[in-house]
């Protein structure tokens, strides 16, 4: 398509937590000509730019018409991403790695000019031991013991190959921290606390004491600022990784007053042990190797999002997590199955 006529774009998982926030904003963006967006379930969310196409990207015999899709667009952004069955890894190496390869190869058989792919804090290795933030140099060999990481790390390095083998490609990573939104926090309610942990229960008083875990510091963005960095690398030409998340860091002190709860020193081995067993009995649906894999995630250095990219978080970390948490409470969602809402269930 000619730059004039704006840009064709796709975008996979696009009725997501980060792919609802993507389309309304290439909405508003007058570069962007049309979206269309790809997921196993059409939605009824109704955009003026955006089309709704259904694709299972985990099954075999589905690339014909994945090729369809993507054989005239002028970019990918590649979101698609499934957590849940951590109980069944290979059914999600199925989707999330299968799945990723034959969006690539779409991409690289259309001769698509550009590829923005959602990689994640979870691909890189364990930080330093000083704490110290990591520039998009640090590597990219995730956490061995949790699927989550070890899915992105090996796409990491499928695109290192990609890159390799197709120059007139432009490749853009986004390595965001974690993303929340209110509309997204039943979906996430579901998938890592687990589908009958009621949302109510997230209250300040009702939670009294909050339990405090040696290591844990983490990034937090709010989910419309992540997709304000994916538009913006769309329409300038940028190539290579991007670090993006908001401030302040997240640690015991901030969640405590964010839940006006008191920190109650736990040993993460006790906290582990107790997790492991709700897992195993399928009642919490976030798996142990996750939260190992958590507690080892490098904090991360944005100055290149801010200076290539023009980009700024437009809330803080603590913001995005209160939205989540209002979201939690009341049941929030948006008009895409995946992100459905229910305050139980």
């Amino acid at each position: 398509m000619k730059a004039s006529e704006g840009l064709r774009v796709v975008v996979t998982g696009a009725t997501g937590n980060v792919g609802t926030s993507l389309v309304r904003a290439l909405e508003r963006e007058p570069r962007i000509a049309s979206v269309l967006g790809l997921a196993r379930r059409r939605p009824t969310l109704s955009l003026e730019k955006t089309e709704w196409a259904e694709v299972d990207l985990s099954l075999e015999g589905d690339e014909p018409r994945l090729a369809r899709y993507i054989e005239d667009a002028d970019a990918v952004v590649h979101l698609s991403w499934a957590f849940q069955p951590t109980h069944d890894p290979a059914s999600t190496w199925r989707s999330n790695v299968l799945g990723a390869l034959r969006v690539f190869d779409a991409v690289a058989a259309a001769h698509v000019p550009a590829l923005v792919y959602a990689s994640s804090v979870g691909a890189y290795s364990p930080g330093p031991g000083n704490g110290a933030p990591v520039s998009e140099a640090w590597p990219t060999h995730g956490w061995p013991g949790a699927a989550y990481t070890r899915e992105k790390a090996y796409l990491e390095r499928v695109l290192d190959t990609f890159e390799r083998d197709h120059p007139q490609t432009r490749v853009v990573r986004m390595r965001p921290c974690f993303l929340f939104k209110e509309e997204s926090a039943s979906e996430q309610r579901r998938i890592f606390a687990g589908r009958f942990f009621p949302g109510w229960l997230m209250r300040p008083d009702l939670l009294p004491l909050l339990p405090e875990l040696d290591g844990l510091r983490f990034q937090v963005m709010h989910t419309d600022d992540a997709a304000d960095a994916y538009r913006r690398a769309l329409v300038r030409d940028v190539r290579g990784a991007f670090n993006i998340a908001a401030d302040p860091v997240i640690d015991t002190t901030a969640l405590s007053v964010l839940l006006d709860a008191r920190p109650v020193k736990v040993p993460s081995g006790a906290a582990r042990g107790l997790l492991s067993a709700a897992w195993r009995l399928r009642v919490a649906g976030a798996s142990p190797d996750l939260f190992d894999a958590v507690l080892r995630l490098p904090l991360m250095a944005t100055e290149r999002a801010r200076q290539e990219l023009d980009w700024e978080p437009s809330r803080t970390s603590m913001e995005a997590l209160d939205a989540f948490l209002r979201g939690v409470r009341a049941g929030s969602g948006d008009a895409t199955a995946p992100l459905t809402g229910r305050r139980v269930g």
